[in-house]
């Protein structure tokens, strides 16, 4: 998901853009404030950052003049903690609003939040498997502090199959028999190497992150 910043103070933006990256997510800010709405159309952000004092027009006009053209989410970010902001950001056209300095752990749930309702179809092929590890089932690829790692096709299987049944103990069988239906022949020595493998991986590319947990003489696990 791409990620749309229109606030002018330039260290702030850095800093979230930063912060967005940090939780997987593409980020970028607008240096050019004379028409918002022709640099939106022309990058498509999946989501908007809006400020209210920006040059030339406020945050409110801008988030009208894009309501327009797209039901985009847009998330007002502002110093300005006026009951009477926080109305006018929601009538034009806004769907919700955070004020600075704000907590990093409330942003980023707005943020989920807002995403999850606009893109619902596409939410369950994206999912944090631990905090800032996104996993990216339709790309097959994990994110990590803006970084990516390609997952093998197999790898990307088990994964997905994991994460549909997150918190449940997933039988080695149950696994096997999923990738035999793919047309790839999996024996049961070979799917610990699978397994071992990924986990691997995954410590290596996320800190020593361990989520793929195991159930002794079931089989396997995200929680």
């Amino acid at each position: 998901m791409k990620i749309l910043l229109v606030e002018d103070d330039l260290v702030l933006a850095q800093e979230i853009v930063r912060l967005c990256e940090k939780w997987g997510f593409e980020a970028e800010y607008l240096d050019e404030f004379e028409a918002v709405d022709r640099e939106w159309r022309k990058r498509q952000g999946d989501l908007v950052l809006m400020d209210i004092n920006l040059p030339y027009y406020d945050g409110f006009y801008w988030a009208r003049e894009i309501r327009k053209l797209s039901k985009v989410p847009i998330l007002f970010l502002s110093s300005r903690d006026q009951n009477s902001d926080k109305v006018m950001a929601m009538v034009s056209g806004g769907d919700d609003y955070v004020e600075k300095p704000f907590d990093g752990e409330l942003f980023l749930v707005k943020i989920r939040a807002l995403l999850r309702r606009a893109y619902e179809y596409t939410a369950s092929d994206r999912e944090y498997l631990a905090p800032e590890l996104l996993y990216d089932r339709g790309q097959g690829k994990l994110v990590y502090k803006g970084e990516t790692a390609e997952l093998t096709r197999s790898e990307n299987k088990i994964l997905g199959l994991l994460s549909d049944h997150k918190g449940k103990v997933v039988e080695r069988e149950r696994l096997m028999e999923y990738l035999w239906s793919t047309d790839e022949y999996v024996t049961d020595a070979s799917l610990t190497v699978l397994i071992s493998r990924l986990r691997a991986k995954i410590m290596s590319f996320a800190d020593g992150i361990s989520c793929i947990h195991t159930k002794k003489g079931k089989g396997y696990y995200l929680e």
